[in-house]
């Protein structure tokens, strides 16, 4: 006899649960709805800007957007070295939602185009549109990122930089790969990694060889971590007769022909995975000079400044984007009779999260300042610039991986799958520490800076010196600080260089915060008053004020206590 379902239940079968106390979507939500960043955005001379970054917020926060990042990361880049014919071609197909979030981010001028913009605070306004679209995916970040930083470099070379500066600022985006020049917009990669020699570049073995034209070389080598290779041009570090060198390295020569830029693999990376980094080979590969033979790293430390500045940028941006998701579960789950956000426990960690936040987002715009300011010719700015950028290089990137964690851990098992989002930023916080140099690279960077290139501490400390007389425990951490420089060293180089960048978030905090969020992070992170994970403010912390200022509205109303 077959058996037929109750007339009373559905066409799958009875219902066994009913899915309650879960979040419903985040999205739509304003990306931009950050009370910080819109404050420092002004303080820092971009308030200008301000209309087309909360334009650029809603359209982070879409459900479109969204999903474009979703799937760029789940159809990961894939690389075709041959033709169906055999012939060579090395290119690499990204899915749909890769060219959509880039088309946005040059178009925004998230790319280059700063350079090209003489209204001050364009160089800030590109870093709080990165702060902002950052809440799609970091991979496509890399591209646009080396576009920016490319310029500077390019510019050691007028005649180079006047034929490919105006289409590296411009704000169309162009994948398809032909003649530079023939193109609407270009993009710009860098191979500076040696198997052998890593961050040390000066070990590198790429060799370059002189041709009979003036300024023209071929390059031998095999680099070992060049990102975006579907890049127009490149900038190269190879060892030429007057030593290690500089070179712009195109994917197509002026009469269309392929340049030799043999992708030899792409890289299996732990994050990052929507972006292609690959291995390419030079083999009469051929290529410009930029900057004088012998000063590679010289020509290319104006480059260096600005991609560490983005990696603190999409490091606060990951920081923010995972507060936002954690604040979001906590207000719509319950548990033991009570919203999570009403828990105390919970408020703690929001708001300990929260001051993580701020003083990353609020460092990161003050570095942007610095840079557009040094930028226009302020040599005070520049050398605060100088050091304040690898400080914050080496301390926010530092605290992306715990941050997330905890984040991540707010959503409990909820965060721990792949759909909730939250995996893929976890798995990205680490390469922002890792990218431009890793921890003791720029601790080293710092002490460099601060026995070689007078003004840096001086600039450091006029800068604590706004705030002074502002907290005790403040004007404390700065003698301390200026004990610690007196006896730096090489062994205790990251603890003085964790001690500069507490010291110089709470100072930006102490100056342009609330009381509460300035009084809680100088009590733990300056006062001691803190345990050794998230969520350990003390009592006295005004805990619901820190959470109400840092969770965009759909995700307020934090309870009381």
């Amino acid at each position: 006899m077959v058996s037929t379902p109750d007339e009373h239940q559905t066409y799958g079968g009875p219902a066994t649960h009913d899915v309650t106390n879960q979040a419903p979507p985040l999205t739509p939500y304003d990306a931009s709805d950050d009370t910080a960043l819109l404050e420092g955005l002004r303080r820092e001379g971009a308030g200008w800007a301000e209309e087309d970054l909360r334009r650029l917020g809603r359209q982070a926060g879409s459900a479109q957007a969204q999903e474009w990042a979703d799937l760029a990361n789940r159809h990961e880049p894939e690389l075709r070295t041959h033709d169906r014919y055999g012939n060579r071609v090395d290119e690499v197909e990204f899915h749909p939602g890769w060219h959509h979030l880039m088309r946005t981010a040059i178009a925004e001028g998230l790319a280059a185009s700063p350079w090209a913009d003489d209204r001050p605070g364009a160089h800030v306004a590109r870093t709080a549109g990165g702060l902002v679209w950052g809440h799609t995916e970091a991979g496509h970040g890399c591209p646009t990122s080396m576009t920016y930083a490319a310029v500077p470099a390019l510019r050691r070379q007028p005649e180079l930089a006047k034929l490919y500066e105006p289409l590296l600022t411009s704000r169309e985006y162009d994948p398809v790969l032909r003649e530079p020049t023939q193109k609407r917009g270009l993009l710009a990669g860098m191979g500076m990694t040696e198997k052998q020699g890593g961050s040390d570049v000066r070990a590198n073995t790429t060799t370059a060889t002189p041709t009979a034209e003036p300024g023209l070389y071929t390059l031998r080598g095999h680099k070992w971590f060049t990102s975006a290779p579907m890049c127009d041009v490149f900038l190269v570090l190879a060892q030429a007769p007057g030593g290690l060198s500089c070179f712009l390295v195109p994917r197509v020569l002026p009469d269309g022909t392929r340049n030799t830029f043999r992708i030899q693999r792409l890289k299996d990376k732990l994050g990052n995975r929507s972006n292609a980094s690959s291995e390419p080979e030079f083999d009469g590969t051929v290529a410009w000079l930029v900057g004088p033979e012998g000063q590679g790293v010289k020509t290319i430390i104006e480059m260096v400044n600005c991609t560490r500045l983005d990696c603190v940028m999409m490091s606060a941006a990951l920081m923010r984007k995972t507060l936002v998701e954690a604040g979001h579960h906590a207000r719509h789950r319950s548990a033991f009779g009570a919203r999570l956000v009403d828990q105390p426990l919970m408020r703690n960690v929001l708001a300990d999260l929260a001051l993580e936040s701020e003083a990353a987002t609020t460092l990161t715009l003050r570095l942007a300042g610095a840079a557009d300011r040094a930028i226009r010719g302020d040599e005070g700015e520049a050398a605060f610039r100088r050091i304040a950028t690898a400080v914050g290089k080496y301390w926010v990137t530092k605290r992306g991986p715990a941050f997330t964690a905890e984040a991540l851990e707010c959503l409990g098992g909820n965060g721990y799958v792949e759909d909730s989002g939250m995996p893929r930023h976890y798995r990205e916080a680490p390469l922002l520490s890792i990218w431009e140099g890793s921890g003791n690279v720029n601790a080293l960077d710092v002490l460099r800076a601060l026995s070689r290139e007078g003004g840096t501490a001086e600039a450091l400390f006029g800068e604590l010196a706004l705030a002074r007389g502002a907290d005790a425990r403040l004007d404390a951490a700065v003698a301390r600080l200026r004990t610690g420089l007196s006896q730096a060293s090489q062994t205790t180089a990251r603890r003085l260089v964790e001690q500069t960048a507490l010291t110089l978030q709470a100072s930006l905090l102490v100056r342009h915060a609330p009381p509460a969020v300035a009084d809680a992070f100088c009590a733990t992170r300056l006062g001691g008053d803190w345990g050794h994970s998230f969520g350990t403010l003390p009592a006295a912390a005004g805990l619901a004020a820190i959470v109400e200022r840092a969770l965009p509205g759909g995700c307020r109303d934090a309870g009381t206590g």
